[in-house]
């Protein structure tokens, strides 16, 4: 389901009983426009009352396991750990903590009714 609010355009992409809390859950995005679909991590933090959606290739390794990574904070940021080479992403706009220079796409997230929504 896709719905236009406030001049934004978001799109369903889970209902909350999907996540898992403090743990990573990959999900497809389907691509407006009809080309390939984009592989989103999304982690629920329940302490911070937040569901963070980052995208889950890892530019690094190479690798969509993004959601498989560890969750963790560093200096009161939430952070995502790589699984394989456990590079530190900050969870609330992507930057690699060890070069930012590289940087995960974000999407802003809101929950309605159940679902689990994507600005896009």
């Amino acid at each position: 389901m896709i719905e236009v609010h406030n001049s934004a355009l978001w799109q369903t992409l889970c209902d909350t009983q999907d996540l898992v809390a403090n743990s990573g859950v990959a999900a497809l995005l389907p691509s407006p426009c009809g080309t390939q679909a984009i592989q989103v991590a999304l982690f629920w933090l329940p302490a911070l009352n937040k569901v963070f959606a980052v995208e889950n290739y890892d530019p690094l390794s190479d690798t969509f396991l993004n959601a498989r990574g560890l969750i963790g904070d560093l200096g009161g940021e939430p952070i995502l750990a790589t699984p394989l080479y456990k590079n530190h992403y900050r969870l609330t706009d992507g930057v690699c903590l060890e070069d930012d220079s590289v940087r995960l796409k974000t999407w802003p997230v809101k929950i309605e009714q159940g679902e689990v929504r994507l600005q896009v």
